[in-house]
């Protein structure tokens, strides 16, 4: 399994609650290991359901590469946001700010998605 096999099959949303069903899953199974580790001296003072098991290597290779989707389409959607935002007339000082950068990362960083449409931040 690929980031680029992913790419075609799952949408944001669908990559994004099977991450973290794998990321929930893989989390409680670590917590119960370590849980167990400290009891293991007494196992009847812990529970005997120790929750999930730990994820497969083909699990654990699926959550790394629906990661990477994730990133990926995350990616592609703020290129869209800001050719949305800039569209209907935010300054590259807005852009900036809703994305946490300067306004002169916010313009290196996406002005060439806009093409003509980018005007340099000090025109704001």
């Amino acid at each position: 399994m690929t980031p680029e096999t992913l790419e075609r099959t799952v949408t944001l949303a669908t990559a994004v609650a099977r991450f973290d069903e794998l990321r929930t899953r893989d989390s409680l199974a670590s917590a119960a290991a370590d849980y167990a580790r400290e009891f293991a001296a007494d196992p009847a003072a812990g529970p005997a359901d120790l929750g999930p098991p730990p994820l497969t290597a083909a699990e654990a290779l699926e959550m790394l590469a629906l990661g990477e989707v994730i990133a990926r389409k995350a990616a592609y959607g703020r290129q869209l946001g800001v050719r949305s935002a800039r569209a209907a007339g935010a300054s590259w000082s807005q852009v900036g700010d809703a994305i946490g950068v300067s306004k002169q990362s916010a313009w290196e960083a996406h002005s060439r998605w806009l093409g003509d449409d980018a005007v340099e931040p000090a025109d704001d």
